[in-house]
């Protein structure tokens, strides 16, 4: 049996995806041991509290990126 490593995520939101695809080298992520975890896409955010739900960001798209580190690169 293995045991899971803990990996920590990071989650950047901007208005485009240029600005989103610049944050990996301008956070010098690859450095600190980040590698990106999924596809840059853009999202429509919303917060549910019990049974309310209400767009976030007026309902603008944002665009999402997330950088993964595992605990072996710390």
């Amino acid at each position: 049996m293995t045991l899971a490593t803990e990996e920590e995520r990071i989650t950047i939101l901007t208005d485009s995806f240029d600005a989103a695809a610049m944050e990996f080298h301008r956070r010098r992520m690859a450095a600190k041991g980040y590698r990106l975890e999924n596809r840059i896409a853009g999202h429509h955010f919303y917060m549910t509290e019990g049974m309310e739900t209400s767009k976030l960001f007026d309902g603008e798209v944002k665009y999402a990126v997330t950088f993964v580190r595992d605990d072996e690169m710390k």
